[in-house]
């Protein structure tokens, strides 16, 4: 294609004609150079957000991160809760913040954040924005937190994993044909994805939102945890996160209380030893076990932290180690 750029950020790899924009409706060929549109431009900042809203529980529990997101996507799922700004185009936004890099860490500071979450919509999509305040808080003392669906290539992923602290990766199911009829993707990238961040050291946690009829069936959730357990360890928290009717997906009914505690329990059969109930309130749902004693480690109610019984990152009934960033 005459004039034509490749944007190789993500496993579309959209190649894009003059002044065409790819996929995720932010990067657009500018003169035969790929360019975002939404550069410290946010469409959302939150410096109230609690960490465990991300869901992030192994994580600096009890702070508060700076939460921003810009419009775009490069995925089109069909329960999206924030479709508003995911499915957005940049020209098309109401409202936009002025936050480029150093004053978006200079606000966080101010605000007393611990850490910074490039989060609500897909932090890959602005990856030039994320990566160059990642540095700019790493200097400053702020911590990194990527809530992401994990649909990026290789070598833009180390990259950004080179500053990040933390990472909540969206495992939509464990389903290729799930990814492609209600995400627009697919599921080998975001497996991959999983297993390099594990490996490059960043502090990962997973979501699974539960969708009914969709991807409820207990023998998939077993294999998904079955991979997670084998491929990214025991010690990785896996949180099962209650689907709410939105977006394309309103016919749909909430997921039973049940079959978030159903895949709970399949979930620890296969071995992980901390999995979390979400969007939903469950006895017992949110709270941190000690996988040997059994002891009580983090109560929670919501986002709240009830009880706090782990000590220089150890249970502090049998001196555990829990896994985590806890100071």
């Amino acid at each position: 294609m005459k004039g034509g750029v490749k944007c190789t950020l993500c496993p579309r790899e959209c190649v894009l004609g003059p002044a065409q924009r790819g996929d995720c409706r932010v990067r657009v060929n500018v003169g035969g150079k790929l360019v975002t549109l939404v550069y410290g431009k946010p469409v959302s900042a939150n410096p109230y957000d609690p960490i465990e809203k991300k869901p992030l529980f192994h994580f600096l529990p009890g702070t508060r991160c700076f939460s921003i997101a810009t419009a775009g996507c490069n995925l089109h799922c069909k329960f999206c809760q924030n479709y508003e700004i995911s499915q957005l185009n940049p020209d098309d936004a109401d409202r936009v913040y002025d936050l480029p890099p150093d004053k978006l860490v200079q606000a966080a500071l101010r605000n007393g954040c611990r850490s910074i979450a490039y989060t609500y919509s897909e932090p890959i999509i602005f990856f030039e924005y994320v990566r160059d305040t990642q540095v700019l808080a790493r200097e400053r003392g702020i911590r990194n937190v990527l809530v992401t669906a994990g649909y990026i290539n290789e070598a833009p992923l180390q990259e950004l994993n080179r500053h990040a602290d933390a990472a909540n990766i969206d495992l939509k199911a464990y389903s290729d044909d799930y990814y492609r009829t209600v995400c627009a993707g697919t599921l080998a990238p975001v497996l991959r994805n999983l297993e390099i961040s594990v490996k490059d050291g960043v502090w990962v946690e997973m979501t699974n939102l539960i969708v009914p009829t969709l991807n409820d069936d207990m023998d998939m959730i077993k294999r998904m945890c079955e991979w997670v357990t084998e491929r990214l360890g025991p010690d990785v928290p896996l949180h099962f996160s209650r689907f709410m009717p939105l977006y394309k997906l309103t016919h749909l009914p909430p997921t039973p209380a049940d079959t978030l505690v159903k895949a709970r329990e399949v979930a620890m059969a296969q071995g992980l030893h901390f999995v979390y109930v979400g969007n939903v309130d469950v006895p017992g749902g949110g709270d941190t076990i000690c996988p040997g004693c059994k002891n009580l480690l983090i109560g929670r109610r919501g986002y709240a932290i009830l009880a706090l019984n782990i000590k220089d990152g150890k249970c502090a009934a049998c001196g555990r180690a829990v896994p985590g960033v806890w100071k």
